[in-house]
């Protein structure tokens, strides 16, 4: 339900369905929420508890506005609302929690590294964990897609930031609590706050000792990368290296499985892997298409820097304002069709990767790492069916599948 209200002259929504709530993403159905929301008014006041609440922005000319305009929007008091109402004590030392000027000096070096060219030279190294992941669909049994995604960035930026190889299982099941401490998967016993905690101090003490380590041992990989980096007249700190590291890998692990775990979860029998497949040329339009359509990063937190006038209403200094990427990403007015699945939308500014000073800094490992995907699939299988039912992630950061059974055919 939403009513107006005089003091701030905007809709406010009351009861109804939780914008917060992880499950609405797991068994919910958030889209039609979102849809409701951008026809009403498109800036909604949602009160979370008697001391906490958000703007929720869900236009996608809104929401490109606020991921610009760092000066009015600072990510530096936190990005998830999973943080709503305290400050993020990475704030200032982690690239995302971190606004320019001192954001672009930070991210100057690893941008380089990371760059399309620079990243094409890993591009065989990609295949060849591609091809390791995927062969098991091969054997006629049921495959679950979703669990082989969610090793592959781990894979990937494990490589590529200098990660031993034992450890990225270990890994990957800590940074998924940290995305989604809600879901019964992830969690440990003692419930939601002991897994986000118990996470964050695992993942923050390895990286500290293999900080230590890499400092006397260093190499051509991004922990390098981090290592040597200088800005403001010194090199980055320990504390800076560490959130930085946690950044990358938590980045890489929330965007690249969920693009490609979308489309065998919801289009697997529609007719449009056989179309990818007679069409190759589209692979380029396609990557894009799922990952408009997946928007694996649900939200993004800001807060407002000074008053701020949005859609005719005033947003106070201090307020804080969540934008919904997925609803974004299906706004009418950017996206002809938006609820279509189309391998040929052209053009396709999806926000994905988000916009901006913040803009996915490994969007060109993701990119490469989707797209060579999906041609070692459609070239060497065919006859793609499901095989169970699929399962959503439970959390409201990321929009994602943790189960995708599936079987196949080889060609």
């Amino acid at each position: 339900m939403t009513v107006e209200d005089t003091t701030r002259g905007c809709p406010v929504h009351f009861g109804g369905t939780d914008l917060v709530d992880p499950f609405l993403y797991a068994d919910g159905d958030a889209h039609s929420i979102w849809r409701e929301l951008r026809e009403q008014d498109g800036l909604t006041w949602h009160q979370v508890d008697a001391e906490r609440g958000f703007w929720s922005v869900v236009k996608f000319a809104d929401t490109d506005f606020v991921m610009r305009t760092t000066e009015l929007f600072t990510s530096e008091r936190g990005t998830m609302l999973e943080l709503l109402g305290m400050d993020d004590p990475a704030g200032g030392k982690q690239l995302v929690v971190t606004d320019p000027p001192r954001h672009t000096i930070m991210q100057a070096r690893l941008k380089k590294a990371l760059a399309v060219r620079a990243v094409d030279k890993q591009r065989d190294m990609v295949r060849e964990l591609v091809l390791d992941l995927i062969a098991p669909l091969g054997d006629g049994g049921v495959f679950d897609f979703a669990q082989a995604m969610m090793t592959m960035p781990m894979a990937v930026t494990g490589r590529m930031i200098g990660l031993p190889e034992e450890d990225w299982p270990w890994l990957t099941k800590l940074t998924s609590a940290c995305v989604a401490a809600d879901d019964p998967e992830f969690q440990i016993a003692d419930g939601k706050d002991a897994t986000l905690a118990a996470a964050h101090r695992e993942l923050f003490v390895y990286f500290q000792d293999l900080v230590s380590f890499r400092r006397d041992h260093l190499s051509d990989d991004l922990l390098s990368v981090l290592i040597s980096t200088e800005f403001e007249g010194r090199h980055m700190s320990s504390s800076e290296i560490v959130a930085n590291c946690y950044s990358l890998l938590l980045g890489a692990n929330v965007t690249t499985p969920h693009a490609p775990n979308f489309v065998f979860a919801e289009f697997i029998e529609s007719g449009v892997l056989e179309d990818w497949t007679r069409h190759p040329e589209t692979g380029q339009t396609a990557v894009e298409e799922a990952l408009r359509w997946s928007s694996p990063v649900n939200h993004m937190l800001r807060y407002a820097t000074e008053d701020v006038v949005m859609r005719d209403t005033k947003i106070a200094a201090g307020d804080a304002v969540v934008v919904w990427l997925g609803s974004a990403n299906r706004d009418e007015e950017q996206f002809p069709d938006a609820d279509t699945f189309d391998i040929r939308r052209k053009p396709n500014k999806h926000l994905a990767f988000g916009i901006g000073p913040h803009y996915c800094v490994g969007h060109s490992v993701a990119r490469m790492s989707i797209r060579i995907l999906f041609e070692e699939l459609l070239s060497r299988f065919h006859d793609f069916a499901p095989a169970g039912k699929p399962e959503r992630i439970t959390s409201n950061f990321v929009s994602g599948y943790k189960r995708v059974p599936i079987t196949a055919a080889q060609r």
